[in-house]
């Protein structure tokens, strides 16, 4: 089959499997993710502008195809804005990749990054009260291997408040556990690397559960640390398998518990790890560290999330009465100060 325009295809090849993995260190899962945008917009040119993958080049990314390809998606396809502006950021790096390697491309550059992104509604931090949590993790059958399992995956998720990505791709040589402390080493978004430290309690969750998952005789420090089996093979467990037990957990969860959300998801633990140390006191640098944000604004969400603290800060208003000196209720307070105005 003839290419009409074959350095457009080799470009692409080279920005998904080179540039992006080699040079800018992005994990597989956004590897993915950008293949699955550059398929779908290929897709879009055959089968609304009617042109043959092998007609398709440089000359049709222009601003009026990458917009009409976003309207398919958001119309067409059903795409929520947030996934919109994903595919759109997945098109602005090849574009950006493509004019890098040649200048004469910097004009589709240009013009996709005058595409502006689509608004999209403020997320609502999703995360789980005391009580709704300890029921949360009183629901697995803890004296079967799966049940076991599963309870040390959600107490180590909470306690370190991983993704769950981060925590299925986990293997036995990640933990290490001393006398005086233990830590996991997770990977992250661009496979960065944090450690990150292990409470006391469920340090001691996991040695029953290495002993009972991972005997000593048949342990590899290669293995992952949480499997599924199958036909007597381990495996890695699977994000979807996590988000199925978390869904039936939580059900069970919310018939004892009516804190527990109608939805419980994997991501909600780690919100909720975070939510409960913003509260305990943790400055956002150091949250946004543990978290393993890249940006410390990301991690600002919770402090405009917490209601309860706010509300705390009117009660503290509302008391004072007439005539007396109201005191800044971050008068001492360093860090309220830096949140308040935007130097946290």
């Amino acid at each position: 089959m003839r290419l009409k325009d074959e350095k457009f295809y080799k470009t692409v090849r080279d920005f998904l499997d080179i540039y992006l993995i080699k040079h800018r260190g992005y994990s597989l899962n956004t590897q993915k993710s950008y293949r699955e945008a550059i398929n779908l917009l290929l897709l879009y040119f055959k089968t609304e502008l009617g042109l043959e993958y092998a007609s398709i080049g440089f000359e049709d990314i222009t601003y009026s195809n990458i917009t009409g390809f976003l309207e398919w998606l958001s119309k067409s396809r059903g795409c929520s804005p947030a996934t919109v502006n994903l595919r759109l950021m997945a098109i602005r790096s090849f574009t950006k990749y493509a004019g890098i390697l040649d200048s004469g491309k910097i004009y589709m550059q240009v013009e996709v990054g005058n595409i502006s992104v689509r608004k999209t509604p403020g997320k609502v931090v999703e995360f789980l009260t005391a009580p709704a949590l300890e029921t949360l993790f009183e629901q697995p059958n803890r004296f079967k291997t799966n049940g076991y399992r599963d309870f040390c995956f959600m107490r180590l998720m909470y306690d370190t408040a991983a993704r769950c990505q981060e925590l299925v791709d986990a293997k036995i040589h990640d933990l290490s556990i001393r006398k005086t402390h233990a830590t996991i080493c997770l990977t992250g978004k661009g496979n960065k690397l944090r450690i990150v430290p292990i409470s006391p309690s469920v340090v001691e969750l996991l040695k029953t559960y290495l002993d009972k998952a991972h005997p000593t005789e048949q342990r590899q420090s290669d293995d992952y640390l949480f499997f599924t089996t199958h036909h007597g093979r381990k495996s890695r467990m699977s994000t979807d398998a996590v988000n199925l037990f978390m869904k039936k957990y939580g059900e069970m969860a919310r018939r004892a518990c009516p804190e527990v959300p109608e939805r419980v998801h994997p991501h909600q633990l780690r919100h909720s790890r975070a939510m409960h140390l913003y509260r305990a006191g943790m400055p956002l640098v150091l949250l946004s560290e543990f978290l393993g944000h890249a940006d410390v604004n990301t991690t600002r969400i919770y402090a405009w999330a917490d209601t309860e603290m706010k509300r705390q800060a009117i009660q503290k208003v509302s008391k004072v009465t007439e005539g007396d000196t109201i005191e800044p209720i971050w008068a001492n307070d360093e860090e309220l100060i830096k949140r308040l105005y935007g130097l946290a």
